[in-house]
């Protein structure tokens, strides 16, 4: 397979670099992984691929020339894209369309030449947004709950007012799911008779990546497209 490191290799005559922080990407949109040889020289005549780290299967390879497709992984033909607009100063890069929670995780950058290989790791971590849960009566009140999942690390999660001050939550419980990724749980109770309107709002403190949401009225709990409403 052309990918293969060759068994021989003289003393490196440039280096691979990525991104030195993960890329991240929503899921169901769009990523862009980079690349560059260092010194600056144009990668054209050179293999160019990305593997996945772990079992070093082809994301993408490029070689005399043009794409190469036949050794793709399966779950990423069609969905991927090599940028070759700065392929002269050894710059590439890879777009993958349709992010799925699969393409989480640690990629394989690498640049072969005639006699020298170099590679670099870099890593890509898909956001999942969070999903909203309608609300159930309770005796007490209305009681109204969030939930998200997806995130990569433990996430933080808090209900506000619409003036931004911090309410305490009746109840919150965070988990790590079988796949490693985590989901977290919040309700507030809201008094029966009161119209107030609150915020959720779930963050990664890592990667300080946050998504909020709304209730628009009484007894409904709105997600970006659409209302939840049940009667209590």
């Amino acid at each position: 397979m052309g990918f293969l490191k060759p068994q021989l290799m003289e003393a490196s005559q440039f280096t691979v670099t990525g991104p030195d922080h993960p890329v991240t990407a929503s899921l169901g949109g769009e990523a862009v992984l980079s690349c560059h040889l260092s010194p600056r020289m144009s990668a054209e005549n050179m293999e160019v691929g990305w593997l996945r780290s772990q079992d070093s299967e082809v994301v993408h390879l490029y070689h005399d020339g043009q794409d190469q497709n036949r050794e793709q992984m399966l779950e990423y033909r069609g969905r991927t894209e090599l940028l070759r607009d700065d392929i002269t100063n050894g710059r590439v890069f890879l777009r993958i369309y349709d992010i799925q929670p699969s393409d989480n995780g640690q990629y394989k950058c690498f640049f072969q030449s005639s006699v020298f290989y170099k590679d670099a790791l870099l890593e890509l971590q898909v956001l999942i947004l969070p999903m909203l849960m309608s609300p159930a009566g309770i005796d007490l009140g209305i009681r109204v709950v969030c939930q998200s999942s997806g995130w990569n690390s433990q996430p933080e999660a808090q209900w506000r007012d619409l003036q931004g001050k911090i309410l305490p939550s009746a109840s919150e419980n965070i988990a790590q799911e079988a796949n490693g990724l985590f989901q977290t749980k919040i309700a507030i109770v809201i008094a029966e008779e009161s119209n107030q309107k609150v915020s959720c709002s779930v963050r990664n403190p890592r990667l300080d990546q946050e998504r909020e949401s709304i209730s628009e009225k009484e007894h409904c709990w709105t997600e970006i497209t659409r209302y939840i409403c049940r009667p209590v």
